[in-house]
């Protein structure tokens, strides 16, 4: 056969719909973790919250069929220590989640504290963690454009040294003050899922010492951070990519702050899969993935 009729054959093919490759358009949620709080050291300053994982949602994004598409489910952050640097007591960034070429980042972690310095800035991410408490403003982390909100700043304003509480999906995070922890951003809603669901709030910060009042997560979903040492920072929900409370110190008690908690990423094709792995949950033609894998149309 020469290479004319060759070529005619393949564009009948092709015209006919035989061997042509099968294109979809797919409806996504990618959510990632969110970052740990920030710990500090007993008679230290105040650790901030942490910030929201990556929210990016759209709809018509097109995927080509019989091709393993990679998901990525990121990991929460871990909560800062109290035995450290103020650098050490910060949270730990939430890791990324992808779907195809869509990524969203991680969380930026809650600034941490100690009693000798002047504390640590929020981190950028998704959404930014809070700054914070210490001698000097410590300001929050700056959130990836299109994904969430910057972080709260922590204040130098006694008696409470509010920590600032980390951005969330749908706002920033509030600022501390000298009579409480900064409130953590709130997350935004989605019923990709088949349901309306909250996702990526962010932490709240901690505050110092008796009378002051610590921030609250965002949403509640994101972790409350601690005042004067009384209980634990709280963690962001599982698979919200919320992120942790910060830790409030006393005079004789330091802490830890509060884990991020872990992203997810939602498909819908409007076709059932071929093949998946990394076991999502299926409900008719919507994929959950709460663990990495991969999907095949």
């Amino acid at each position: 056969m020469d290479r004319n009729r060759q070529f005619e054959g393949v564009v009948m093919q092709i015209l006919a719909g035989v061997g042509a490759p099968s294109v979809f358009f797919a409806n996504y949620l990618v959510v990632a973790g969110g970052a740990g709080g920030g710990g500090t050291q007993f008679g230290g300053y105040v650790g901030a919250g942490g910030g929201a994982g990556g929210f990016r949602t759209a709809s018509g994004f097109e995927v080509a069929g019989g091709v393993a598409i990679t998901v990525l489910v990121g990991a929460g952050g871990a909560g800062g220590t109290f035995v450290g640097s103020a650098a050490a007591n910060s949270g730990t960034v939430g890791s990324n989640s992808v779907f195809s070429t869509i990524t969203s980042d991680g969380g930026g972690y809650g600034g941490g504290a100690d009693n000798t310095s002047d504390g640590v800035a929020g981190g950028n991410g998704g959404s930014g963690g809070g700054g914070a408490s210490a001698g000097v403003v410590r300001a929050g982390g700056t959130a990836t454009v299109g994904q969430g909100n910057n972080g709260g700043a922590g204040t130098t304003a006694g008696p409470n040294y509010g920590a600032g509480g980390g951005g969330g999906a749908g706002s920033t995070g509030s600022a501390g003050t000298g009579s409480a922890g900064g409130n953590g951003g709130t997350g935004l809603s989605s019923s990709i899922s088949g349901s309306s669901t909250v996702y990526a709030g962010g932490g709240g910060g901690g505050s110092y010492t008796v009378g002051g009042t610590a921030g609250t997560g965002g949403s509640s979903i994101g972790g409350n951070g601690v005042a004067n040492a009384v209980g634990s920072a709280g963690t962001g929900a599982v698979n919200t990519g919320s992120g942790g409370g910060g830790f409030g110190a006393s005079g004789v008690l330091g802490g830890n702050g509060g884990a991020g908690g872990s992203g997810v990423v939602i498909i819908n094709a409007g076709v059932v899969a071929s093949s998946t792995t990394g076991s999502p949950t299926v409900s008719g033609t919507i994929y959950t993935f709460t663990a990495s894998g991969t999907i095949t149309f």
